[in-house]
Formats: C-alpha cells, sequence, structure tokens
C-alpha cells in the first residue's frame, strides 16, 4: 500500500464533513437492494416495448454495453467511496479533487435531474392508479399529491425507513423479473408454443435477423438505453449512511453486473425467442405483451403493481438523493447554509422540502401542459444524468492520480483496468452526446438546452460567490444533531 507523504499533508484542502449529523441506519440488505434497485428501473418494464419496436433482438446488445459502462462507472463510484464513504458522494468527491465550481455544477445538475425525474414519476404514479376503474373517477392530481405526501414522509422520518421501503420495493421489482425468467425458460425448454408461435431462435432468423433495421438504428437506440440505468449512482449516497460500507459496497457493486446481464440481457433473448419481436409494442409493457399472449388471467393487474412500484422507488429514491446532495453543497457552500439544516432524525429537511416545492409545481404544470411538460422534463434529466456519470469519472481519475503521487494512500477496490477503462468510459459518454444529436426531435432538443442551462449554471455561481464567504476551517459550521 502506498503511504501519503507527510510533506505534503500540510497542502491538502479542508473539507466539510458532509456526514456530520447522520445516522449509520442502513444494513446489508438494504445496500444491496439498493445496488440493484438502481439499476433495475420504468427503463426496463415499460420502456423495453419501444425499444424493441425500434431495434429488435439487437436491444440486448445494446443493454449489454451500456451495462457493461454502467458497472465501470459504479466501480469508479466504488473507488471514491471506499476512499472516502461520504453521504454527498459525487459532490463532495467533485470538490476535493476537481474544485468547488466542479462540486457546484456537479450538485445542481444532479438536483436537476432527480427534481425532473420525479416530476414524471408523480404523473406516472397517478396514471398507473387509473389503470383499475374503480379510482376513475379520482382526479390525477389527487393520486401525485398522496404519492408525493407518502413518499416525502418516509424519507423525513429517518434513513431507515427510506431504506426498508427502497428494500421491498426493488424486491417486488426482482421478484417479477425472476419469475418471467423462470416461467419463459421452462416454455422455450419444453417448446411450448405462445400465440401460435412456435419458440425458438428461429423467431428472430425469421423476422429480419439481430439488426432488423440496420445497424444505425441501434447505435442511435444507444442514448436511449442510457437513461435506463440511471440511478446506479444513488449507492455512493447510501454508502455514507452505512455501518459497514467497506464490507458491504465492493461485494453488492461486483454482483451488479451479473444482475444486469440477467436481468437486461437474458430477459431480451428470452422475449424475442418466445414472441416474434414485433409483437412487442411501445405505451405496453413487453413482459405484459408475453404473458397475455399465454392466456394469464390478471397479469395486466400484476405487472401494473409493478410498474407503479418501479416509480414509487424512483420518486423515493430521488427525494433520498436531492436532500443529501444539496446538504453537501451547503457544506461547502455552494448552495444556501439553510440546506445544510438536518432536523431531529438526522434528515436534510430543508433539502427535501425544496425538492418536494418542485415535484409540486411539476404537478401543476403538468394539469395544464402535460405534453410539452413531459419532453422538457425529460430533456433536462438527460443532461443531469450524463453530467453526474461524467463528473464521477473525473473524480476517480484525479484520486488515481493522487494515489500514483504518494498523496494519498490506496484504499482498494480500484476500477478495473484504469485510466484506460475511464477515458473509455468518459469517450463512451460523449458518445452518448453525439448520438443523441441525431435522434431528432428529442435527442436535439436536449443538446439544444444545454446553452441555456450552462448560462443558468454561471449566473447561480456568480450569485453564490457574491453573497457567501469562502468556508475555511474557522467557519462557523452548521449545527447538527447528535446522532
Amino acid at each position: 500500500m502506498i503511504r501519503p507523504d507527510p510533506a505534503l499533508e500540510d497542502s491538502t484542502p479542508i473539507l466539510p464533513e458532509d456526514d456530520d449529523g447522520y445516522h449509520k441506519g442502513l444494513g446489508a440488505r438494504q445496500i444491496q437492494m439498493i445496488a440493484v434497485g438502481g439499476a433495475i428501473g420504468t427503463g426496463l418494464f415499460l420502456g423495453a416495448g419501444s425499444r424493441l419496436q425500434a431495434a429488435g433482438p439487437s436491444l440486448a446488445l445494446v443493454y449489454l454495453v451500456c451495462g457493461i459502462f454502467s458497472f465501470l462507472i459504479m466501480r469508479a463510484l466504488g473507488e471514491l467511496v471506499m476512499h472516502r464513504p461520504t453521504c454527498g458522494s459525487f459532490v463532495s468527491y467533485a470538490r476535493e479533487f476537481l474544485g468547488e465550481k466542479a462540486a457546484f455544477i456537479a450538485g445542481w445538475l444532479s438536483f436537476m435531474n432527480w427534481a425532473m425525474t420525479g416530476i414524471v414519476d408523480i404523473t406516472a404514479v397517478a396514471m398507473y392508479m387509473h389503470f383499475w376503474g374503480t379510482f376513475a373517477a379520482v382526479p390525477q392530481w389527487a393520486f401525485a399529491l398522496m404519492a408525493l405526501c407518502i413518499v416525502t414522509t418516509l424519507n423525513m422520518v429517518g434513513v431507515r425507513w427510506f431504506g426498508e421501503i427502497e428494500f421491498w420495493f426493488s424486491l417486488i421489482k426482482i421478484v417479477a423479473l425472476c419469475l418471467f425468467l423462470i416461467i419463459g425458460s421452462i416454455i422455450l425448454g419444453v417448446r411450448m408454443p405462445v400465440d401460435g408461435h412456435a419458440t425458438g431462435l428461429h423467431l428472430i432468423a425469421d423476422n429480419g435477423g439481430i439488426f432488423p433495421h440496420g445497424l444505425v438504428a441501434s447505435l442511435l437506440l444507444v442514448q436511449g438505453v442510457v437513461f435506463a440505468y440511471s440511478g446506479i449512482e444513488l449507492i455512493g449516497t447510501a454508502a455514507g449512511e452505512c455501518a459497514d460500507v467497506r464490507t458491504v459496497l465492493p461485494r453488492s457493486i461486483n454482483s451488479v453486473i451479473w444482475r444486469i446481464g440477467l436481468f437486461y440481457v437474458l430477459s431480451v433473448i428470452l422475449l424475442v425467442n418466445l414472441l416474434p419481436w414485433t409483437a412487442y409494442h411501445g405505451g405496453t409493457s413487453p413482459f405484459v405483451t408475453f404473458f397475455e399472449a399465454l392466456g394469464v388471467p390478471g397479469v395486466d393487474t400484476i405487472m401494473n403493481i409493478v410498474v407503479l412500484t418501479a416509480a414509487l422507488s424512483s420518486l423515493n429514491s430521488g427525494l433520498y438523493s436531492t436532500g443529501r446532495v444539496l446538504r453537501a453543497m451547503a457544506m461547502g457552500g455552494a448552495a444556501p447554509q439553510s440546506l445544510a439544516r438536518l432536523n431531529a432524525s438526522s434528515v436534510p429537511a430543508n433539502g427535501i422540502w425544496l425538492t418536494v416545492a418542485v415535484y409540486l409545481v411539476g404537478v401543476v404544470l403538468n394539469y395544464i401542459v402535460p405534453s410539452q411538460v413531459f419532453e422538457i422534463v425529460l430533456n433536462m434529466a438527460a443532461i443531469g444524468i450524463i453530467s453526474t456519470w461524467a463528473f464521477i469519472v473525473l473524480s476517480q481519475m484525479k484520486l488515481r492520480q493522487a494515489v500514483r503521487s504518494g498523496r494519498i494512500a490506496s484504499a482498494g477496490f480500484e476500477m478495473p483496468g484504469a485510466p484506460f477503462t475511464s477515458w473509455l468510459t468518459l469517450g463512451y459518454l460523449g458518445s452518448v452526446l453525439v448520438l443523441m444529436l441525431f435522434d431528432y426531435p428529442n435527442g436535439t432538443c436536449t443538446l439544444a438546452t444545454m446553452p441555456v442551462v450552462a448560462i443558468i449554471l454561471m449566473l447561480g455561481w456568480k450569485y453564490m460567490n457574491t453573497t457567501r464567504s469562502t468556508p475555511d476551517a474557522t467557519a462557523e459550521r452548521p449545527q447538527c444533531p447528535t446522532p
């Protein structure tokens, strides 16, 4: 192990203690489920239908490639967490290795991502509830508000409640996928026909092969599939409130790669071998399409519960993440100091309330102009996701440089293949932006918003620098309740 040079210790910047006052209330099973649940969401359960329609069987290859890079991003984050576990996650690491301006940009772009995603989640919950005719007379805004109140309450009462509810949300998603994999494998193994079609590889060959719409169509799908994996960085935030993070985290992250292969890649392979890929359509879960073809009664209700759970899980995670990220920024002076305060349950309540305020505005806007707001929200979320992952990789590269120079001791769990894989991952993220440019109108509109976002961030940075004093070792620290 490389020992840090004592002569350099005095030059180490004094960093805010982002974890002051937090409770270590997350256990091993909760951290593992957060790691898996962050990589499995509505992008698979609902979005896979439209992606199969657009790219056919090649979707399995796209999921595999994007999944490998998602795993590398998690390993980059894991190396940072093992160096210094903190609820500030990538914001704290950006401050330490890239500077305060980088932390400011990373934090607010992440907040924008989760805030915009939460607006979609709230609306989705209300739409899913209207699936049942019993609730047809209940206004959509009422369900949206109800979901927001429940999830906000769970986040306010303490991290243990967040971890517990996220554990069960993730478990429901995993059980549903496991049931499909078991049933689908049995049907394929015994060659049982589905909806009048003989199952097997011939369904791929007889319907245009692996690339029925060509290689370009599959490449353009990459920028959409990336967002199916959004949320993988949540484990870095949760690690700051884990009692035994150095034991639990490596095992949790390393298990994600085979679970991505199992749940994403194998699921798509089974789907296209059980029914022609042309049977799947956007707006309908491919798993619902398959079970309906089997004639299984009540499958639409079961899958609606699963998709509803995925939306609630994303909403729950968004509130958790933004509260911790905003507090880490406030501790470093990149956000108002009021966001650094914790309530009696050691929860960054003010940061959560700020996110809730954005969600409430989103509910109103969805009621007034639903179609326009939906596209705007997705565009803004896309920018936040790509930038968050890029800051994680850049911070990891700076950490590795510090380790090699002897300024920081290696904590182990190094990103495999770095720095080559780090540069490769950054290149991959850059290629996603290029592919988005050719995805008109959604991707093109996303990139068109980037100059506006850049201007807003620049003005925000200048404002914060004129209204705050630079934090230092003697500055008064926000008071935190004793755990």
